[in-house]
């Protein structure tokens, strides 16, 4: 006799949502605009010029010249996928960096988080971890299921960030791309909606004021106010 096949749980009542169309979002400490050549180039090509580290494992960059950024940056910002935003850092008053929506897939529910490039001046701010909440905070309040998060294995940097904003570590993808002449290994993060309201008291917790002392030192860690909610953690953290 066959065995009755198991197809999973029924989704009831789904209906896709819409792809990102917005053009600002705002929060307690950071501020993001679509992307915009004349607007942004020269303060982001500014405020990455002395770190050329910042490019390592992304698939364009360094660019010596604001000539040659502006003409990458013209190129990107007119795509609706990837679709790129400008971060700007409220407590510095500039722009510091970028973040992307790309694979943006409405029918499934899934939409990644990418080509993160945050300048040396806005890594490890309150405006970083801001402009990550707002991206999440977004997709899911849009009635996204799954928030993906994909980075260069060897990228412990971006590991750490990802497990520390809360996405649970789903494991790594072998040879899954060549980049600038080199094999990537691609490690996978991710987020589902119903975590969300979990997350979303994590980020209200340690961007609240009383988290921090006079001279701006947490007291409280993202990492350990997203612990009980990853259902994983990534093994090359530990």
């Amino acid at each position: 006799m066959l065995k009755e096949q198991d197809f999973g749980r029924p989704v009831a009542n789904w209906t896709p949502p819409e792809p990102p169309t917005f053009d600002i979002l705002t929060g307690q400490y950071a501020h993001l605009e679509r992307l915009d050549a004349r607007r942004h180039a020269e303060a982001l090509f500014r405020s990455y010029k002395d770190d050329d580290a910042v490019w390592s494992y992304l698939p364009y960059g360094p660019f010596v010249t604001l000539e040659d950024y502006s003409a990458w940056l013209a190129g990107v910002a007119a795509q609706d996928d990837p679709r790129f935003y400008a971060i700007f850092n409220k407590d510095s008053d500039r722009w510091e960096g970028v973040a992307s929506y790309l694979r943006i897939a409405p029918a499934a529910g899934s939409i990644e988080v990418g080509h993160i490039n945050f300048s040396p001046a806005l890594q490890g701010t309150r405006a970083a971890t801001d402009a990550m909440r707002l991206l999440m905070e977004w997709a899911f309040v849009a009635g996204y299921r799954r928030y993906e998060w994909k980075c260069d294995a060897r990228n412990a940097g971006s590991r750490r960030a990802a497990q520390r904003l809360g996405l649970s570590y789903e494991g790594v993808f072998r040879q899954a791309a060549v980049v600038k002449g080199r094999n990537r290994d691609t490690a996978w993060f991710a987020a589902i909606d119903s975590e969300w309201p979990a997350l979303r008291t994590a980020f209200s917790t340690y961007l609240s004021a009383d988290n921090f002392d006079a001279d701006g030192h947490q007291k409280q860690s993202l990492s350990q106010l997203t612990a009980d909610v990853r259902v994983a953690d990534d093994p090359m953290l530990t």
